[in-house]
């Protein structure tokens, strides 16, 4: 990964220079899942969100029509700073574009939730090694049975991102997460991925697949990616969000996250 600052990093994805997944991409910083709803919606997302706080905890609002979220970045451009967004029409996914500056209307409402990338930096620091970071993959994402709890047109199954570890490190990572509740907190759920409605741990629905060894045990977290899903369920005329594994770099420190 190149070492680049967080402001480096969106200037590079805003130049086109940068179009894959942000992995290890300005490390030390806070990265956001993003969603981006007409005006008449956002009441009830954020709504949503408040009642969702494990894969929907809030970073950050925009005022109706603003691409700018200066409490994220001084420079930050909602538009343009994301390596890949997801266009979706009446709950489908239609498109993925790299720049949706063309599209912008005034009633736009921008939401940036906190993602299970911070919370990696404090899993590495503790010793905790990570295959997806290691391989320079993507996180494994998958859809769950576990409801979210409505709000409004706002319903659907929980997504949670997957990181197989042995029991130690496991045991570990829950001790270390559950002080980060800004970016999802402790495990939802280790073992059995079937037990959660997973019944091919080796086919994320988003993602890459990341291999499980003989003695480790899969650890699943609650996931930004929930939004996607739940405008699948929602139908909403349009929405935009990030593409999973392509986030918003914010110039805020994981370091500086609240802790519980």
């Amino acid at each position: 990964m190149p070492a680049w600052s967080a402001r480096e990093a969106r200037q590079a994805i805003r130049r086109g220079d940068w179009r894959g997944h942000t992995v290890g991409l300005a490390p030390a910083h806070v990265q956001g899942n993003l969603v981006i709803l007409p005006a008449a919606l956002a009441s009830d997302f954020l709504r949503f969100c408040q009642q969702n706080p494990k894969p929907c905890p809030l970073l950050a609002v925009s005022a109706p029509g603003a691409r700018g979220l200066p409490a994220l970045g001084e420079d930050l451009d909602i538009a343009t700073d994301v390596p890949a967004y997801r266009l979706f029409e009446n709950g489908h996914p239609v498109s993925e574009v790299s720049d949706v500056s063309g599209l912008w209307r005034d009633d736009f409402v921008s939401f940036v939730l906190g993602c299970s990338f911070s919370f990696e930096e404090a899993l590495l620091a503790a010793g905790i090694p990570l295959r997806h970071v290691a391989q320079g993959r993507n996180v494994a994402m998958y859809r769950t049975n576990i409801p979210t709890s409505p709000a409004g047109p706002f319903h659907g199954p929980l997504v949670v991102s997957m990181r197989p570890m042995k029991a130690a490190a496991a045991i570990r990572a829950v001790q270390v997460t559950a002080r980060m509740p800004a970016v999802h907190g402790a495990p939802i759920h280790l073992g059995d991925p079937r037990l959660i409605g997973i019944e091919n741990i080796d086919r994320p629905d988003f993602g890459d697949p990341v291999a499980i060894e003989a003695d480790e045990i899969p650890v699943f977290w609650a996931c930004g990616v929930t939004p996607q899903a739940v405008v699948t369920a929602a139908a909403p005329a349009l929405c935009i969000t990030h593409s999973p594994g392509h986030m918003l770099i914010t110039d805020l420190l994981n370091r500086d996250l609240p802790f519980a």
